[in-house]
């Protein structure tokens, strides 16, 4: 940044590796099945030595490696249902959830413990029947929406049908007793199959310690997991360094030096675009009042940014940026999302802690580190009284001002849990009453002028 408080004109792509980058955005997926930053990471470690341990090809390796870090790629999209059905907070419904197993008692004492704990009595018992009566196929629809979504996004991503599906079918067990078809047996691709003994693992070791982890795999041997899946696992458990390289700082390089040599990918220009749109997806999932809001801040803000004679590559640069600049919103409950009425104090800090959770997420990324401050900076204002870091005009870039707007643009015309969508006209009147305390002029020049000269989606 120079001493005006702006970026370079052009930034260069630096060397980056495919799982580098697929496993800085999982943490991202982490946050919104309530996990602890590295999950995905960490089942890759476990998934990939159960799978080296039964022999199974590099190539099979390869896909069960992307399957391992990509496993919760549609984990945005069941979110709202969750809050609707269960009257709760998605992210503790997920983390916990991935604790219980298929005992009666387990499940009525989950159901009890997380459904309508802040409604009324009258309403939350409304639930709870429901649940109860409709359990089954309550269950069948959030996996099935969660699994399917991945599976599409996998493929869109440019990852192999066997990746898609391992994704699609995580949570089929061993005995035919899993969701969504019921599949069983080795008619369960064998990436999913390792793929949901990895997650066990994971959760059970993050929550009670790897002795724990260890026995609840041995404890579902034959109905949720296959049985030789089970035997390598102990065997691959037995070594003390498998759990210190999973406890420790390095996990990362680990799981990265993990990846097949012989089919490691190069990331050019348009694949990097490719995963931007596709973790945008996965970010507008999460509400339905965010559907598409990526990809037209996106828009917006490449027309603003023409309008305003910035170069092609550094046009495709901020597209990127505006394309993940509310990843953060992941770690956001849509109990606080999709709230109807004003937010609270806290649920107020926790919604402005989405643009914290944008740098977080983007910064894991060494070459993505002035990406970063640009997209988590789109709440900041020129006047100082932004979020999160209050800066002021002099140190918020053309880059993030352009996305500023755009965002503002797209939140005002689009449908909101409190309000219907606001009229393009009138939004004009809104933002230029920000012009100089929220919104930059010469950005709010050009979006003006592209509204008078583009026809608008």
């Amino acid at each position: 940044m120079d001493g005006n408080g702006f970026f370079p004109r052009e930034t260069p792509v630096a060397d980056l590796g495919l799982a580098e980058l697929l496993g800085a955005l999982s943490h991202a997926l982490d946050i919104t099945e309530g996990q602890p930053p590295g999950h995905c990471v960490r089942c890759c470690w476990i998934g990939m030595h159960v799978g080296r341990e039964i022999g199974l090809p590099a190539t099979v390796l390869r896909d069960l490696y992307y399957t391992l870090i990509l496993k919760d790629l549609g984990c945005s999209s069941n979110a709202a249902r969750i809050c609707e059905l269960y009257l709760t907070d998605d992210l503790s419904f997920k983390r916990d959830f991935k604790l219980v197993g298929d005992s009666l008692p387990q499940v009525v004492q989950f159901v009890l413990g997380h459904t309508g704990l802040g409604a009324g009595l009258a309403q939350r018992f409304r639930s709870v029947l429901n649940i109860f009566q409709n359990g089954g196929e309550i269950a069948r629809e959030l996996i099935e929406t969660r699994c399917q979504r991945g599976a599409q996004i996998a493929l869109r991503m440019r990852f192999s049908q066997e990746v898609a599906d391992g994704i699609q079918n995580l949570d089929e067990h061993w005995d035919g007793g899993g969701k969504p078809l019921g599949m069983e047996g080795e008619s369960i691709p064998v990436a999913a199959r390792i793929a949901l003994l990895a997650q066990v693992a994971d959760v059970f070791r993050t929550s009670h310690g790897p002795e724990q982890a260890r026995a609840e795999i041995a404890r579902r041997r034959g109905s949720w997991f296959d049985p030789k899946l089970v035997d390598a696992f102990a065997r691959v458990a037995a070594d003390p360094e498998f759990w210190k390289t999973l406890a420790s700082p390095g996990i990362e390089q680990a799981v990265f030096a993990l990846e097949p040599a012989q089919d490691r990918v190069a990331l050019d220009e348009d694949y990097l675009d490719d995963i931007a749109a596709a973790f945008g997806q996965v970010v507008d999932a999460k509400s339905q009042f965010t559907s598409g809001h990526s990809t037209r801040v996106a828009l917006y803000a490449d027309l603003i940014a023409e309008r305003l004679d910035m170069s092609e590559s550094r046009r495709r640069w901020l597209r990127r940026g505006a394309l993940l600049h509310d990843i953060g919103k992941l770690g956001v409950s849509n109990a606080i999302l999709d709230k109807p009425g004003k937010l609270d104090d806290r649920e107020w800090f926790t919604m402005r802690n989405h643009a914290a959770l944008t740098a977080a997420i983007l910064s894991r990324i060494a070459a993505f580190g002035e990406l970063a401050q640009v997209s988590a900076a789109h709440h900041e204002r020129l006047d100082g009284t932004g979020y999160p870091l209050q800066l002021d005009a002099a140190k918020i870039s053309l880059e993030t001002r352009i996305i500023t707007t755009a965002d503002i643009f797209d939140a005002i015309t689009a449908d909101r849990p409190y309000r219907k969508a606001v009229a393009v006209a009138e939004t004009i009147e809104i933002m230029r009453k920000e012009v100089g305390r929220a919104i930059d002029a010469r950005c709010f020049q050009a979006l003006e002028d592209v509204l008078a000269n583009t026809p608008m989606p």
